[in-house]
């Protein structure tokens, strides 16, 4: 059973049992977000001093401090650790499903 799924005009996809066939080059961050993937975040390295004006007060590490960022699949980042296999493994004990990006 297909279900119709609609944010706006150019946000229309049909998902057939989760993913389907739909194209889904053309969904918006919040459509995306929306149909099925809540349970998949992903993992990107990130540098301390990209953080800083943000986390300034939370972390005390040089600049060029390699972190990794765990997002959801509408980009809002949940949470910032020290090491890429802690990061995985914290998605996990939460029953998310984590990718990494490039």
């Amino acid at each position: 059973m297909n279900k119709h799924i609609e944010n706006d005009e150019h946000d229309t996809a049909v998902i057939a049992a989760g993913w389907g066939n739909a194209d889904l080059r053309h969904l918006s961050a919040e459509t995306f977000a929306n149909i099925g993937v809540p349970h998949v975040v992903y993992i990107r390295q990130v540098l301390a001093g990209d953080l800083e004006s943000e986390l300034a007060s939370q972390i005390d590490v040089p600049a060029d401090t390699v972190l990794y960022a765990v997002h959801s699949a509408n980009g809002q980042r949940m949470a910032v650790l020290d090491d890429r296999a802690t990061a995985f493994a914290g998605a996990r004990q939460y029953e998310l499903e984590p990718v990494s990006t490039h």
